[in-house]
């Protein structure tokens, strides 16, 4: 009795005798001996044809030759339309042609993603672990792992070492080339630096730079280097210095704006460069005067148990939010205040003052079990109250500049001489101040007036103020005049440093009549002889002559400054809310001395604050759950997270 096929890939070919058959599509004639169908399914699998064994007799295929005793019960079934599509291709015009045969090569091809694309994924598997600030590790977790594969089976995400040690540094390296090719098209720029200790007691030095771009106001990371020494201001100064270099910023730094630490000012003395100490900081140390006023520590002694009470008591918060819904009060936690962070004094008096309805209620409330604290809220006395009305009337203003300067758009140092004028006037004392109003006020403007006093400094920054529209109108007088002059003298300077070397005159130009041209009196009078005509009418003739040259001549440079400083001082000034740097951008082409000097002044940062950004960046970056990264690897995942 013949073997019967019980194979379904006996559908595609034709046996020729018992160790081969022949396939239906090419022809071919492959062995298969006794039967064996391995080698007919890997010839069909060429063919882009998946067989599965089966063992049913649902598809006998009778020997070439040979009779069958037994007879299939039903006939074979004919080909699934989904295998038919696999075999069907549609065209770019809707019609429908059968696919060329595919090879083993290109089935491999077409099991593996091209390179184009997996370099593409993985650029954005690297951006998503910077930018969020995942931990490196993320690449290797089982869940990370699942959801790459069920959005691609054929992406292979890239492994920790590769992740740490080529994606993230060739990115880098990418970007710091390309600001480096950025800054080289910009001729003036600040920076600013602070130092920052990370939970692993690394010492960080973070230094920014900002600059004016086309009539924006532009600022990067530079660098945030772990730095192993101590820190005095010569090693500071060494690590400023190699950053600069590393940028090529070279001549180009204007000013340096840091915090009042002694390092910085010995470090930036030791480079040249002009300090401008951070406004915001300097707001801060006069705040933090009033805690020394024993008045305001008494007063301030009644009002912080009852918010420590409020805040650990969790029942205290839920009774709180009702007594708030019941008073129509906003739904505002209570503040703390904590000495070395800006402004908390004032922020815990105002909110304590705008929930002070809902807190005595819940201080009423008998789910709350705290008498001590109940006592010192029933003594608070009106009287108190007062003195809360102000005090917030008082330091409002001095925390409205804070966030002034503060802000996230860089104000410029302009701002620093108008907002000290402003505070000044706040803070003058008046014959109806209380006696608590008064020692406030006589701390406060204690403290701030004995900063900026250099002499260097204060030129700068009253020059600044006058290149800034919203408030050139703000300084009058004999020194309005003073600084009007420094200001012609540095945009000529600066003019004349920006124009190209002039063209070589050609000799012949302006050639004298030499001794052979004497010898020849017809060829010397031929050049000096005027007709009658001209000889009646030379006066009338060298008057046009003069008019003619000094209206075709091109002004000076020094003529051009002093001409858009006219018409500067002539125009009214712009609101508080405009941009400046916008502004200067708009008057380039009417007045492009004054205005590229502008970026001189409006690219320096009235506060430090951009590089205490950069460290809330970077402590999310070296957190508790990745504390052991390197710190070569923490400064190119900050650089790339703040400037890409």
């Amino acid at each position: 009795m013949p073997k019967l096929k019980r194979s379904r890939v006996w559908l595609y070919f034709t046996a020729k005798d018992a160790n081969s058959a022949a396939c239906n599509k090419c022809l071919k004639v492959i062995m298969c001996k006794g039967g064996n169908t391995s080698n007919l399914m890997k010839h069909m699998a060429s063919h882009g044809q998946d067989i599965t064994p089966s063992t049913s007799t649902a598809g006998v295929v009778p020997v070439l030759g040979v009779s069958n005793i037994q007879e299939p019960e039903e006939e074979s079934p004919a080909p699934s339309p989904a295998s038919v599509a696999e075999m069907i291709t549609d065209d770019a015009d809707g019609s429908s042609t059968r696919s060329s045969l595919d090879t083993p090569f290109t089935l491999a091809k077409k099991a593996k993603m091209m390179k184009e694309k997996v370099d593409e994924i993985h650029r954005a598997v690297t951006k998503f672990i910077v930018k969020d600030l995942h931990p490196i590790s993320t690449v290797e977790s089982p869940s990370f792992r699942e959801m790459s594969t069920a959005l691609n089976p054929r992406y292979q995400p890239p492994s920790r070492d590769d992740l740490s040690n080529t994606l993230v540094p060739a990115w880098y390296c990418v970007e710091k080339s390309n600001l480096i090719q950025n800054l080289t098209q910009v001729n003036k720029v600040a920076i600013t630096c602070d130092g920052w200790t990370s939970i692993a007691q690394d010492h960080f030095l973070t230094v920014t730079v900002h600059y004016i771009y086309k009539g924006k106001m532009k600022q990067n990371v530079l660098s945030t280097e772990a730095v192993y020494e101590s820190q005095t201001g010569p090693v500071v100064a060494k690590e400023i210095s190699s950053v600069v270099e590393q940028f090529h910023l070279g001549g180009k730094i204007i000013a340096a704006t840091v915090d009042n630490a002694c390092n910085m000012d010995v470090a930036l003395k030791k480079l040249d460069f002009l300090k401008v100490g951070c406004f915001a900081h300097t707001l801060n140390l006069a705040a933090q005067k009033v805690y020394d006023i024993p008045a305001v520590s008494s007063w301030c002694a009644k009002i912080r148990p009852v918010v420590v009470w409020l805040k650990r008591s969790s029942l205290s918060k839920t009774v709180l939010r009702e007594k708030q819904r019941i008073l129509n009060l906003p739904e505002h936690n209570v503040i703390l205040d904590v000495k070395t962070r800006w402004n908390s004094l004032f922020l815990m008096v105002e909110r304590f003052m705008e929930q002070f309805d809902a807190i005595q209620a819940a201080a009423l409330d008998l789910r709350l079990r705290k008498p001590m604290e109940k006592d010192k809220l029933e003594r608070f006395t009106h009287t108190d109250l007062m003195k809360a009305e102000e005090f917030i009337k008082c330091m409002q203003v001095l925390y409205t500049s804070t966030m002034c300067v503060s802000s996230d758009k860089s104000p410029t140092c302009s701002q620093i001489i108008p907002i000290l004028a402003t505070l000044e006037a706040h803070f003058r004392r008046c014959d109806e101040d209380s006696v608590f109003t008064s020692s406030i006020k006589g701390k406060v403007w204690g403290s701030l007036q004995k900063r900026y006093q250099d002499e260097n400094l204060q030129k700068f920054l009253k020059e600044a103020t006058m290149m800034d529209p919203r408030f050139k109108g703000r300084l009058g007088g004999e020194a309005a005049t003073d600084i009007w002059d420094r200001l012609e003298k540095a945009a000529v300077a600066n003019a004349t440093a920006a124009v190209a070397q002039p063209p070589t005159e050609d000799p012949k130009a302006h050639s004298k009549v030499d001794d052979a041209d004497m010898d020849k009196p017809e060829k010397y009078l031929s050049k000096v002889q005027k007709s009658p005509l001209e000889k009646l009418f030379e006066d009338e003739d060298r008057e046009l002559q003069q008019a003619a040259s000094q209206a075709g001549r091109v002004p000076s440079i020094t003529e051009q400054v002093q001409k858009e400083l006219q018409i500067y001082k002539r125009l009214p000034g712009i609101t508080s809310g405009q941009d400046p740097v916008a502004w200067w951008w708009s008057k380039r082409d009417t007045r492009p001395n004054l205005s590229a000097l502008s970026e001189k002044y409006l690219c320096v940062p009235a506060s430090s604050t951009p590089s205490e950004r950069v460290f809330s960046c970077a402590g999310h970056a070296i957190s508790q759950e990745r504390c052991c990264i390197a710190p070569e690897k923490a400064n190119m995942i900050i650089f790339l997270q703040k400037n890409c």
